[in-house]
């Protein structure tokens, strides 16, 4: 036996290297009949692999002489057509017919000969191209049986089977070009291209998932995941754990380059499989099939996501654990992502990805994953519990609590990734959610629901003791004026109450990763809480007005406080309408609704509910709060003063008389002026300064409607003293109104020119009666019609 062994120096150093794997100690060559069978099996596989190729080879090469054959052909008819058309032409070109036969030959023949040698030229470069692809498919089919055959080999023929996946992928870089040019210059090779890629799914379907097996084994051969136990504690000073273990960075030689040739052979893939769907998808919306999830880091990510569940399955009671976890694995691996692994996916030519972000992006993903999978359930159960049983304090608090710590983890991810500079490219393309562990609510709307659920029910709740209290509705908010205004509202204090609470409502709002979340939050959780104030601030107006009818002093000023209250909060919430967030939230919900921002014209054309905002519906039912009780102030007062002044509306001979000595007013108008300036200057003291301009100005036309149809128009008749009666009258009234005008007199405008026309000379009014209208422009009467300036100069008795 031995001597019929080669000499060791004959063999080849791969065969030197195979026998001493195998052959190790003695003990070893009870093995070789065993080893021998198997090697004599893999050699008969291979020459049963060369013989069907060698089979296939002839095919292809025995179709392509045949096809070569006709196109032969097909090139030699058309070579004796030309042939014959020339002669034809010569023959033909000296009588009449052969005119007529020329004329036929340019206008048939001819065009259908051309037609039939573009047909013969797209048949051709049909055949070359399918020819090349059906090579270039058979060879990846060849690689890829024999990656898998030698994917169980050693050292040696791993590498090799490393190196045939890269041709491979080249391969099909170079099928997916042709298809992308057959594509755009031949459309209808339909058929053609969908074959193609027929075949190249069935090899990308054994391929990848070969790689990343590989890619798996790499990892756990370089101790991927570490162990969680060896992640200490960071030192606060620098927010950085001081000795975390990194594979990633320990990894040396042979081992290193392997990890790095896969990790190349698995972007270079995906980078291939995003030109595939990119021109499968060509004119649809391709932005989300495209940007998919980078595939290894997701392979590092997933088993330290499996690692991590087995101690949060103990941490079910104490999220704050999960968070903290999490966050940490997420920061003290970051920077490894872009030193090291983003030069190999910018070299698999892996564009719009950056390693960071997507580290980042797949740790969020997985514990939203998880809370949405164990957590989020278990709460939502214990809710369902308590709601039967009646006590349900201890689930919303846990519910809020968990909230809470989703919140603060957003911020700190939103911290890293700022600190990493990357935000602008999340701000590019507007979606957070995958940076984002609220993202859980995005496919759960009716958890969404169920915290806001909550949220507003503890809201109320706390705000029962500050809306109960009667301190708060008559103690002033200090300091309530607003950024865009100087005007002090004299809101009461439970205002403050209710707006902290809506703008904490506001800031957890803000966290939620999408417009239309914010949107629905908001509406849900933040829209009952201004409904409850409106609510309260009614019911208080109505109780008042229910118990003395508004006539007593603590009434008008309970009302008082009810309207600064609303006024005040009517003006933050138009203020924070102005804010860049709520304006998106206003914006986005147009875009959904289909708003049309404008006409041909450029006008603007808003959609009734969203002129100035999300909040607009309660800002407007504010507003309509505020001029309704405004105006009964008005009522109410002008209801006291014409009660005051009935006796002086009576009293008809006063107008034939002058005024009493010593008197500068009526003694009937006095009480009815004590009145008016004691009531009015309650409702000045409570009220705040713009809405208090508005019941001044209503009263005073109330007075000025009261007057002019209780006194010029009721038939009296006016002397000379009465004259000078009424005008001394009106310019005491009109005294009570100075304080908050320079003209009184123009608020009252239809006395005013009654009083003007009383005063007129005789001749001059009787005038008027042939004047009309024109006389009326020409003296200034611009208030009254002919009819009422006909009484009014009846009425006037001149004496001689």
């Amino acid at each position: 036996m031995e001597s019929a062994l080669p000499p060791a120096s004959d063999l080849s150093p791969s065969i030197v290297s195979f026998l001493n794997d195998k052959f190790r100690t003695n003990a070893n060559l009870n093995g070789a009949p065993a080893l021998l069978s198997e090697l004599q099996a893999q050699c008969g596989d291979l020459d049963r692999t060369l013989i069907d190729l060698n089979r296939s080879l002839g095919s292809s090469l025995l179709a392509y002489a045949s096809f070569s054959d006709r196109v032969h052909g097909v090139l030699g008819d058309i070579n004796a057509q030309l042939t014959g058309l020339g002669s034809s032409t010569r023959s033909c070109s000296s009588d009449g017919e052969g005119k007529e036969r020329a004329e036929q030959i340019l206008g048939e023949e001819l065009p259908a000969l051309a037609k039939e040698v573009a047909r013969v030229e797209s048949v051709r470069t049909y055949a070359e191209t399918a020819l090349k692809l059906q090579t270039m498919i058979g060879d990846i089919e060849d690689a890829v049986s024999s990656t898998m055959k030698k994917n169980s080999w050693k050292h040696s023929s791993k590498q090799n089977s490393e190196e045939m996946r890269l041709v491979a992928i080249k391969t099909l870089k170079l099928i997916e070009d042709i298809l992308t040019s057959v594509t755009k210059t031949h459309p209808q090779w339909e058929h053609l291209v969908s074959a193609v890629d027929h075949r190249v799914d069935r090899a990308l379907a054994i391929l990848r998932p070969h790689a990343i097996a590989d890619h798996r084994a790499l990892l756990t051969s370089l101790g991927w995941p570490p162990p969680l136990a060896i992640l200490t504690s960071s030192t606060p000073d620098t927010g950085r754990s001081t000795e975390v273990l990194n594979p990633l960075f320990t990894m040396q030689g042979d081992l290193k380059d392997q990890y790095c040739e896969n990790f190349f052979a698995l972007c270079s893939l995906q980078e291939l499989q995003r030109r595939r769907k990119s021109r499968q998808l060509e004119g649809y919306n391709r932005e989300l099939a495209l940007h998919q999830p980078l595939w290894v880091i997701e392979e590092l990510v997933n088993p330290i996501s499996l690692a991590s569940q087995r101690h949060f399955t103990k941490w079910v009671d104490k999220p704050e654990f999960i968070f903290a976890l999490v966050y940490k694995i997420t920061r003290d691996y970051v920077d490894s992502m872009d030193e090291l692994l983003q030069p190999l996916v910018d070299e698999a030519m892996l564009t719009g990805y950056s390693c960071r972000e997507e580290w980042i992006s797949a740790m969020v993903s997985s514990l939203s994953t998880y809370l949405a999978k164990e957590i989020f359930p278990k709460y939502a159960g214990q809710l369902d519990e308590d709601s039967i049983t009646g006590s349900q304090s201890q689930a919303r608090i846990s519910w809020l609590y968990l909230v809470d710590l989703m919140i603060s983890f957003d911020k700190q991810i939103k911290s890293l990734i700022e600190h990493s500079g990357i935000l602008l490219s999340l701000q590019d393309d507007g979606d957070f959610s995958k940076v984002s562990s609220l993202s859980v609510f995005c496919d759960r709307p009716d958890w969404l629901d169920l915290w806001a659920e909550i949220e507003i029910s503890d809201i109320l709740e706390k705000l029962k003791p500050d809306t109960s209290d009667e301190r708060n509705w008559t103690m002033k908010v200090q300091g309530a004026v607003l950024l865009s205004a100087t005007e002090d509202y004299k809101a009461p204090a439970v205002c403050s109450a209710y707006l902290r609470c809506l703008s904490s409502v506001v800031d957890r709002c803000r966290s939620l990763p999408s417009i239309s979340m914010r949107s629905r939050f908001l509406r849900l959780a933040a829209v009952p809480i201004i409904q409850k104030f409106l609510d309260c601030l009614l019911i208080r107006c109505q109780e008042a007005e229910g118990l003395t009818a508004l006539t007593d002093d603590d009434a008008l000023v309970k009302v008082a406080n009810s309207i600064n209250a609303a006024r005040y909060f009517e003006s933050v919430l138009k203020e924070w309408s102005e804010d860049v967030f709520f304006l998106e939230i206003w914006s986005g919900q147009s875009d959904q609704l289909g708003i049309s921002v404008g006409d041909q014209n450029g006008n603007v054309e808003p959609v009734e509910g969203l002129e100035s905002g999300i909040f607009y519906e309660e800002i407007v039912k504010l507003e309509e709060f505020r001029i309704e009780w405004a105006e009964k102030l008005s009522v109410v007062i002008l209801r006291g003063f014409d009660a005051q002044c009935r006796d002086y509306m009576k009293n008809r001979r006063q107008w034939q008389e002058k005024s009493e000595d010593g008197w500068t007013v009526s003694k009937f108008l006095v009480g009815a002026l004590d009145y008016l300036q004691g009531k009015m200057s309650v409702v000045e003291n409570g009220l705040n300064g713009i809405d208090f301009v508005g019941v001044w100005r209503s009263l005073a036309a109330g007075i000025d409607r009261s007057f002019f149809n209780g006194i010029l128009m009721s038939n009296v008749k006016f002397y000379d003293g009465g004259v000078e009666r009424f005008g001394s009258d009106l310019e005491v009234l009109f005294g009570a109104f100075g304080a908050w005008c320079l003209r009184p007199e123009g608020f009252f405008p239809r006395v005013s020119e009654g009083l003007k026309l009383l005063k007129m000379k005789e001749e001059k009014l009787q005038n008027s009666l042939a004047g009309g209208e024109k006389w009326m422009k020409e003296n200034g009467i611009r208030h009254l019609n002919v009819p009422d300036v006909e009484k009014i100069v009846k009425s006037r008795v001149f004496t001689s």
